[in-house]
């Protein structure tokens, strides 16, 4: 029986009806395991995975495969978005035992979840030197059968050897200057100068290191940091790897020039470069920055979400081509017949502005649209027409599927983005997605304890326990909000997250873990420091635990992040790609970060409108602004902040000491850029 359709996961709705009698991850599933003295299959993966796709038309919706799953195995499928616990256990014995990794993940289990054999994708028959799926079931299941205490024996010692290892964080003294130029020097050795990003194919987008290299040139002036920065973005934006005509990101490029994307959209990706390029342009005011950053905000409003106010975690990379079979990327290319079919006589242009060309840049003759020239006038208004009927035509196209589950991490990553992208652009609508966001977590995901779930669809909140990147990364989500509406509640919710931070996911040591104390216990307890595609849970909450700490003068929370930091300190000058968000936070901490509070008669006044948005569009790293109107208690930066000669003023302080206030937008600025 498959017991996967009254779930909430997108994913695991796709596999209910496979002939597989599949279990969700449940103590259940592993009594029944024990009770037939089966081994357990653990398949892992996401709704919007390609080759999890492909292995589930090729395996496990074929009959006789899921006949001999059923009879010899206790079949478990996890959404690795709903439960990246469990993904990060077994993820971790995949790459130390085959020294990689990858979706779908496939491990066979003792009925006690312990592993014994790993693997990724396994084809139906054998290819490539991979043994076909069918062939790893029997084999399995011989050793199962006929070497019980072998089998025993490995899955003991993998387990021993997970349980034992301990991460050298490198102590709890936050990084220096010489940690973060050692980071920088790092970063310079591993960048490509030709095609910008950071070492061959695949290349992903490199978000929170563009984060960090931007934050160091503003407090040390790097130009090379910049320069980094300023080409990376650009080269992805006039790439594949952007929705030229939609706008937004895919997962990564195949190519080492940005030209051929894995498809998918995921809503972290989006959330991190929307800010990224927001923050580009606030420091060099480029107009591709600023275009890109309001095209992708407006991709993840627009197409990403949800009915209830939350944003959707993924677009899939595979739609319908026409014929009814699923292709990856059918949604987004071209060839020059199509181009003549849409747009006639504009063909020729469409061709060369796109890149688009007779053998293709793609699969059998399909190109990725892209903007490869650099030389060249083309008419703005031409352009804008044919990126409109482009538009229009795509839209006839049959539509990848949408990941409708909400997360609440990358909803909070989202959120920040949004917020800070709306103040700096004088686009409220976008301002209002973010709250619209954070009032769907609060009111659903929060219980009453202030304890944080970690995923919602249609209404309907999940059944696992938020993890730490859902509470620092919805805590900086919260954060940025209070600093763009001036509005109190959203620093109270931050605290309240934060609080089950310091209560339930850091040890005596000051390290963090990835679920609390009380978290359901696998055979390991996951901590990872270091930066994936979304910042990890550790950088996230020193960043968000460093602004709570500027905002409210909290001390546990200030000496949290600044232990926290500690991994930085080690990691840093060591692999600084894997780090960024964390240095990005140490730019923050060395520089204090700058507490900035603007005050005014009322909150329409015009000139403390211009000085709070002055003071957003600051450049210091990791500032943090409270606005509001004189002597109010909404903020805790805003007490003791009266009115000068009854008019607006801001006020800056750093490291325990303030300027004298400022009228002034132009001085705010420069108290906050140099």
């Amino acid at each position: 029986m498959n017991r996967l359709a009254h779930e909430t996961s997108p994913y695991l709705l796709q596999h209910a009806d496979n002939p597989v009698d599949w279990w969700p991850w449940s103590a259940e599933a592993f009594d029944e395991a024990r009770r037939t003295n089966r081994p357990v299959l653990l398949s892992v993966g996401y709704s919007s995975c390609h080759w999890c796709h492909v292995m589930a038309r090729e395996s496990f919706e074929d009959q006789p495969t899921a006949d001999y799953l059923n009879e010899h195995f206790v079949s478990i499928k996890v959404d690795r978005e709903e439960r990246p616990d469990v993904d990060a256990v077994y993820m971790e014995a995949v790459q130390a035992a085959t020294g990689q990794g990858g979706w779908p993940m496939t491990v066979f289990l003792t009925p006690d979840a312990e592993p014994f054999y790993f693997g990724t994708y396994f084809p139906p028959a054998p290819r490539h030197g991979m043994p076909s799926f069918r062939q790893v079931l029997e084999g399995v299941r011989s050793a199962w059968t006929d070497r019980r205490d072998e089998v025993a024996e490995v899955a003991g010692k993998i387990t021993r050897d997970l349980s034992q290892r301990e991460i050298d964080y490198g102590g709890t003294e936050a990084p220096g200057e010489e940690e973060l130029s050692g980071a920088l020097l790092g970063l310079t050795r591993e960048y490509d100068p030709q095609r910008g990003g950071f070492g061959g194919a695949p290349k992903f987008p490199p978000s929170m290191a563009l984060e960090f290299l931007l934050r160091h040139h503003a407090r040390t002036g790097s130009e090379g940091a910049l320069e980094m920065a300023r080409d990376t973005c650009e080269r992805m934006a006039r790439g594949g790897i952007y929705d030229q005509l939609a706008g937004g990101f895919a997962r990564y490029s195949v190519d080492r020039e940005w030209v051929v994307p894995h498809f998918e959209k995921m809503l972290y990706d989006n959330a991190l470069l929307c800010r990224v390029y927001a923050h580009l342009w606030r420091s060099t005011g480029s107009e591709l920055a600023r275009r890109v950053a309001v095209e992708t905000a407006d991709f993840i409003v627009r197409e990403l979400r949800t009915g209830e106010g939350g944003f959707a975690s993924a677009l899939d990379a595979d739609s319908d081509d026409g014929t009814g079979k699923h292709v990856e990327g059918a949604y987004y290319v071209w060839t020059p017949a199509q181009l003549t079919e849409v747009l006639g006589e504009d063909a020729e242009l469409a061709a060369q502005y796109f890149g688009v060309t007779e053998d293709g840049t793609f699969e059998e003759g399909q190109s990725v649209l892209q903007l490869p020239q650099s030389e060249g006038v083309f008419d703005a208004e031409k352009v804008d027409s044919v990126k409109s009927r482009l538009l229009e035509a795509r839209s006839r196209r049959p539509a990848p599927g949408r990941d409708d589950k909400v997360v609440a991490a990358w909803n909070g990553l989202a959120i920040a983005a949004l917020a800070e992208t709306g103040a700096y652009f004088d686009r409220p609508d976008l301002v209002e997605a973010a709250v619209s966001a954070a009032d769907l977590l609060v009111r659903l995901h929060l219980d009453e304890h202030a304890k944080l779930a970690r995923t919602s669809k249609d209404g309907q909140v999940g059944a696992n326990a938020g993890v730490l990147e859902d509470y620092a990364d919805v805590a900086e989500g919260f954060l940025a909000l209070a600093s763009v509406t001036g509005e109190g509640v959203w620093l109270e919710f931050a605290g309240f997250l934060l609080d089950h931070v310091l209560a339930g996911f850091v040890d005596e040591s000051g390290a963090l873990y990835d679920t609390a104390v009380d978290a359901e216990q696998l055979i390991r307890r996951p901590q990872d420091p270091t930066d994936n595609a979304t910042p990890s849970g550790w950088t996230a909450a020193a960043g968000a635990l460093l602004s709570y700490a500027a905002q409210t003068g909290a001390e546990p929370h200030r000496t949290a992040a600044e232990r926290a930091l500690g991994v930085v300190k080690a990691l840093g000058p060591r692999v600084p790609r894997f780090i960024g968000w964390g240095l990005a936070v140490a730019e923050a901490y060395l520089d204090g970060p700058r507490e900035v509070a603007v005050v005014g008669p009322s909150l329409g006044d015009e000139g403390a409108k211009a000085l709070h948005r002055t003071a957003l569009l600051g450049t210091a790293p990791g500032a943090v602004v409270a606005f509001g109107v004189a002597e109010s208690d909404e903020l805790p930066l805003l007490a003791d902040r009266p009115l000068v000669d009854g008019g607006p003023a801001a006020y800056v302080c750093r490291n325990f000491t303030c300027d004298a206030p400022t009228t002034d937008p132009e001085r705010l600025s420069t108290a906050l850029s140099r």
